[in-house]
C-alpha cells in the first residue's frame, strides 16, 4: 500500500475513539458513566445550558467494548473505501456533518416524543459514510467491483432496522445516513473508469 492509499483520516478517527474508550476503562465504571453523561448528546443540556460541544464529543464516546468494536470495524471498512475515492478533506468534513446531523435529527425526534436520553457513539457519522457510499455506487452506474446498489440498500436496511432494540439510537443512524446521501449528491463527482470498491 503506497502513501496515497493510506486512510489517514480514518486511522486518526479510530485512534481517537479507542484512546477515549481506553481512558474510560482506566477511570472505572462510575467515572466512565459520569463521563458519558457529561459528553454524550443530551439535547436539554445543549439547548438549555449551551453545551454545544456535546454534538461533537458524543461521537467519540462509547458505552462498552462491543459498541466500540462494532463501530470501529464498520468505520475501518467504509472509511477506507470512501476516503481514497472521496478525498480526505471532503471525507472528514462529511463525517462530522453526518454525525452532527444524525444527532440533531435524533434530538428532534426525542423532542417530538417529549423524551430526552443521553446518546453516545460514532454510529450517526458512520451511517453517514454508508449513505455516501450508496450514492457513489448509484453515480457510478450502480455497480462498483463486487458492490451493487441493491446489495448496499439491503445491508443498510438490515443495519438500521436490525438495531431498533431498546437502547439503540436508530434515529441517529437513519438521520446520519440521510445527511450522507444529501451531501454525496451535492459534492461527489464520479471519475468513470477509475473507480472500484471492494468489500
Amino acid at each position: 500500500m503506497n502513501k496515497r492509499n493510506i486512510p489517514i483520516v480514518t486511522s486518526v478517527l479510530i485512534v481517537l475513539n479507542v484512546l477515549v474508550f481506553l481512558y474510560m476503562e482506566y477511570i472505572g465504571f462510575e467515572a466512565a458513566d459520569s463521563f458519558m453523561d457529561q459528553y454524550g448528546m443530551y439535547w436539554p443540556a445543549v439547548i438549555q445550558d449551551g453545551q454545544w460541544y456535546r454534538i461533537i464529543t458524543h461521537m467519540f464516546v462509547h458505552s462498552g467494548g462491543e459498541h466500540i468494536l462494532n463501530n470501529m470495524f464498520m468505520l475501518g471498512i467504509l472509511g477506507y473505501q470512501i476516503e481514497k475515492e472521496y478525498g480526505s478533506v471532503k471525507y472528514v468534513i462529511s463525517y462530522f456533518v453526518c454525525g452532527i446531523g444524525g444527532a440533531v435529527i435524533s434530538a428532534m425526534a426525542e423532542m417530538w416524543q417529549n423524551q430526552a436520553v443521553v446518546s453516545v457513539g460514532a454510529s450517526g457519522a458512520i451511517f453517514g459514510i454508508f449513505g455516501i457510499m450508496l450514492v457513489m455506487i448509484f453515480k457510478n452506474r450502480r455497480q462498483m467491483g463486487q458492490v451493487s446498489a441493491p446489495r448496499l440498500i439491503l445491508l443498510f436496511i438490515l443495519m438500521v432496522f436490525g438495531n431498533m432494540e431498546e437502547g439503540v439510537d436508530w434515529m441517529a443512524h437513519f438521520g446520519g445516513a440521510i445527511v450522507g446521501v444529501v451531501i454525496a449528491f451535492i459534492c461527489y463527482r464520479p471519475k468513470f473508469g477509475n473507480n472500484r470498491f471492494s468489500i
